[in-house]
């Protein structure tokens, strides 16, 4: 199992496609094409508007989650309510992921990480899956471009031996475009697991040990988690804030590892209604949390 990219392991096989892969048969024919009145949040006026709503929201600039974690749940059941079929959940899920990462920008987070498809969610029937996989390299085909010109990186991890080509192509041509920007990082979580996450951690420290490159007496907390997906993100490997929507009260194998320390935001919101008002009010609840990190203020 190899991850999405894989920075720095040597061992890891770069993926470099000479061009654009073609979108998913679904893409061209124009079923899952986000167009621009769709994305709210992409012109000059609706950042501006949506730096205005943090200045008037009471939040502190300076006291923000540096990197927010999301749980994008329930927009099956969104789309449920509505009579329609899980795909058309996942589009909107999908377009409400635009919205939120423009949000994450203006706002000034430096790292977003969402959770767009776990290990789980791959024995769900097989429409729904290839949808979604189809979904996924749409969305960083058709925003790479975009998301470049605004200095934002754009970073797939998870399994990368359980998605399609096509979606490891796309996923790989959106890394090498965006790998110098900083003004945000972006990590989708696909075909993801914390449990896999820490076992492909361990499979790579043994290998190394075998090697010869490291001894197991200096494999440290440090050490293992510089070989974990969200490693890339340097100091911002591990989440402030995870939030997770439509009213479940659990982890689902998500970032087990780097959220060990993290503040958890739960709401009754499914993802695709997770809008502005939504993300306001989990940054105020964030701001109220007293972070110790297991010690005692005195």
């Amino acid at each position: 199992m190899t991850m999405i990219p894989l920075s720095h392991s040597p061992s890891a096989t770069s993926i470099r496609p000479s061009s654009t892969p073609p979108p998913p048969p679904a893409a061209r024919s124009g079923r899952w094409r986000l167009r621009t009145a769709d994305t709210a949040g992409v012109g000059a006026a609706d950042h501006a508007a949506a730096a205005e709503a943090l200045l008037r929201s009471g939040l502190r600039p300076e006291s923000l989650p540096r990197h927010v974690a999301v749980v994008m749940d329930g927009n099956s059941r969104w789309a449920r309510a509505r009579g329609l079929s899980p795909a058309d959940g996942h589009k909107a899920g999908g377009r409400n992921l635009e919205r939120v990462v423009a949000l994450s920008r203006v706002w000034g987070i430096r790292a977003l990480t969402a959770f767009v498809c776990s290990h789980e969610n791959l024995n769900r029937p097989k429409a729904e899956v290839e949808h979604m996989m189809g979904l996924s390299e749409w969305l960083i085909g058709d925003n790479v471009d975009k998301l470049s010109r605004q200095g934002i990186r754009l970073q797939v991890i998870g399994d990368a031996s359980k998605m399609p080509g096509s979606l490891r192509r796309a996923a790989a041509q959106a890394d090498e475009a965006t790998r110098h920007n900083s003004r945000l990082h972006v990590m989708l979580a696909i075909c993801y697991s914390g449990r896999w996450d820490m076992v492909q951690a361990c499979r790579e420290l043994a290998r190394a040990a075998r090697a010869g490159e490291l001894s197991p007496d200096d494999i440290d907390e440090r050490v293992l988690a510089s070989r974990l997906a969200t490693s890339a993100a340097g100091e911002l490997a591990c989440p402030d804030l995870v939030v997770r929507t439509s009213g479940e009260l659990r982890l689902s194998n998500f970032l087990l590892w780097q959220a060990a320390y993290s503040e958890f935001f739960y709401t009754d919101k499914m993802w695709p209604d997770f809008g502005e008002a939504e993300y306001l009010e989990a940054l105020r609840s964030y701001q109220s949390r007293d972070r110790r990190f297991g010690q005692t203020r005195v």
